[in-house]
């Protein structure tokens, strides 16, 4: 560690008073340095959506300290970092230090890195793990330190360097994909607002399902998808967009489910608490995963439009929501997994178990060891518990967690790190789970076999023919006789057609 004086970083809420905004363009330079900045005088930033970096102290050329700011209104979480870095001088190294993370359980301890990417490199990417330490520090009442260690190999004039807790995804990023998914006018899909957030950004609810279904008297199975209410747990987007991804595409597959299921997603709860680089809370300083129970019209407007919405769907006649799903990323465990309630009925509590064991054979990362169920009162104010008491007996209610880090499959003993690719892939395995639970697959047509083909069919016929006029009649399922494909027609999923 460098010799240069530190500053306290504090262990309590109000130990970090003086880290109220984000840094704008700070200029960090040396002690009673009064000359012109010149390269490697380093340039922090992080006033700009999803940003997050309150502070930076200078300790020497090759080291600087990082204090993450907290949540608005609420300085007890301070978790996600976002920031860029520029003005550096060509194979710069430095030492970053995070040094007053609100959480000290983390999976920085197994191994978890920063992602970084730049300009000339827009991907991003893991900063190797052995460039990454976790550790209780002296200079800062020995509370949990990450420092990493990086060098700045390209140094172009307009190069920025830009690192992230986590694969970022932000709220104009989720309108923008919105948008370009109206643009295509898809019969099957439709986008409502439900409500204007308190800086009045919008609470999309998303429709999917069948055409036919819209208008529809039938009776509908109603699957429902919420994500992003804890801000910070950027992975969840991911998810959603994935499973959204699939679900509006022209597999087979998406096709069957949309004809039995209507799918209604909120893919942000929290757009304020995104867009302002929060970790858990609201604009306001709320954790909304707490309020269920009785949340407020002007506290926590979406969570409020969303309850509302939900509730009136329950209230119908025509509609069996079957299932609620809120989706989420976990800071301290490995790979995929689900957390489900303890119901008093032996039955339906055993019955909650199908659909995690069905996801589990679906997804090699998935884990049913890391699955678990449980009724905490501290949980009872989040969608999983809350609506798992209010909802029919018939529907399941699950928080789908996976981890901000890495996943095991079972064929090799290294973790393997999550990109933003595997995590959509997560979203997409999602859906097709529901596939094997609705008992969906009798519907879906077919690949061609070769007697589909014109060729074979008259190669076929001239064998029959040939069989006619020796006297040997085969039927279709003889061995010489052309192989039926066709399907016979299958009901509208019912409700007791459900395992």
């Amino acid at each position: 560690m460098g010799d240069g004086k530190r500053a306290d970083s504090g262990s309590s809420d109000s130990g970090d008073d003086a880290v109220v905004g984000n840094v704008n363009k700070l200029l960090v330079l040396p002690p009673g340095y009064s000359g012109k900045p010149k390269k490697g005088h380093l340039i922090f930033d992080a006033c700009f959506e999803s940003g997050n970096l309150g502070r930076v102290d200078y300790i020497t050329e090759h080291e600087y300290d990082l204090f993450v700011r907290p949540d608005t209104c609420n300085p007890r979480f301070r978790v996600w970092f976002n920031f860029t870095v520029e003005n550096v001088r060509p194979d710069q190294r430095v030492i970053f230090n995070v040094v007053n993370f609100s959480k000290t359980k983390s999976l920085y301890r197994e191994g978890m890195s920063p992602v970084v990417k730049s300009t000339s490199r827009p991907k991003w990417q893991r900063i190797p793990s052995k460039t990454v330490y976790y550790y209780r520090c002296p200079d800062h009442r020995k509370n949990y330190v990450m420092s990493f260690l990086f060098c700045f190999d390209r140094a172009e004039e307009n190069e920025v360097y830009h690192f992230s807790y986590s694969y970022p995804y932000t709220y104009s990023r989720l309108q923008t994909y919105l948008e370009r998914i109206e643009k295509k006018q898809l019969n099957y899909f439709k986008r409502d607002l439900l409500t204007l957030t308190v800086q009045q950004r919008r609470l999309d609810l998303l429709t999917i399902t069948a055409h036919e279904n819209f208008n529809d008297s039938d009776r509908k199975n109603v699957v429902f998808v919420t994500s992003r209410v804890h801000p910070g747990e950027s992975p969840a987007s991911h998810i959603v967009q994935g499973f959204l991804d699939f679900i509006l595409s022209s597999h087979p597959v998406a096709r069957v489910l949309r004809e039995n299921i209507v799918f209604k997603v909120v893919p942000m709860l929290n757009p304020d608490g995104v867009y302002l680089g929060n970790y858990r809370c609201s604009l306001m300083g709320f954790d909304l995963n707490r309020h269920w129970q009785d949340p407020s019209p002007w506290a926590h407007p979406t969570l409020h439009a969303t309850k509302q919405y939900l509730m009136n769907l329950h209230s119908s006649p025509d509609i069996d929501i079957d299932f609620y799903i809120d989706i989420h990323a976990h800071s301290t465990l490995s790979n995929c997994f689900m957390y489900g309630n303890i119901y008093d009925d032996e039955d339906r509590f055993q019955r909650q178990a199908v659909f995690p064991r069905l996801m589990c054979s679906n997804a090699d990362d998935f884990s049913f060891a890391n699955t678990a169920f449980n009724r905490d009162v501290v949980k009872a104010g989040t969608g999983r518990r809350f609506l798992g008491g209010i909802l029919d007996e018939s529907s399941y209610c699950y928080t789908l967690e996976v981890s901000f880090y890495n996943y095991f499959n079972g064929l090799s003993p290294n973790p393997i790190p999550y990109t933003e690719e595997t995590y959509m892939r997560i979203g997409r395995n999602l859906a097709k789970t529901f596939t094997d639970y609705y008992k969906l697959t009798p519907q879906l047509v077919p690949k061609p076999t070769a007697s589909s083909f014109p060729y074979n069919r008259d190669k076929e016929k001239s064998k029959k023919k040939l069989s006619r006029v020796s006297g040997n009649s085969t039927s279709s399922n003889g061995h010489s006789g052309i192989r039926n494909t066709t399907i016979s027609p299958i009901p509208r999923l019912r409700q007791r057609d459900r395992p």
